[in-house]
């Protein structure tokens, strides 16, 4: 996989219902819920550039209630953690 981005999605309706639909995308890794300039921030990986636009233009911009999506293409990962732990 040699391309992964974050897509900020502007979402009309409900967010909840919204989200389950994104997540049920394969390329989808990670949706969350937001405050701020955008209602949902969704990261995927895919396969390539192609990829990447095919998963835009016909998967995530087809959902209804996305509104517009900005995406923040991911040129080097520099870090990357999760030592928070468990609860």
């Amino acid at each position: 996989f040699t391309r992964q981005a974050m897509i900020g999605i502007r979402a009309d309706g409900d967010l909840s219902d919204l989200a389950d639909k994104l997540t049920a995308l394969p390329e989808v890794d990670y949706v969350v819920v937001t405050a701020g300039s955008f209602d949902l921030l969704v990261e995927v990986v895919c396969n390539d550039d192609d990829h990447l636009l095919s998963l835009l233009n016909n998967s995530i911009r087809s959902v209804p209630g996305v509104r517009d999506s900005e995406t923040f293409v991911y040129l080097r990962l520099a870090k990357q953690t999760y030592t928070w732990g468990t609860r």
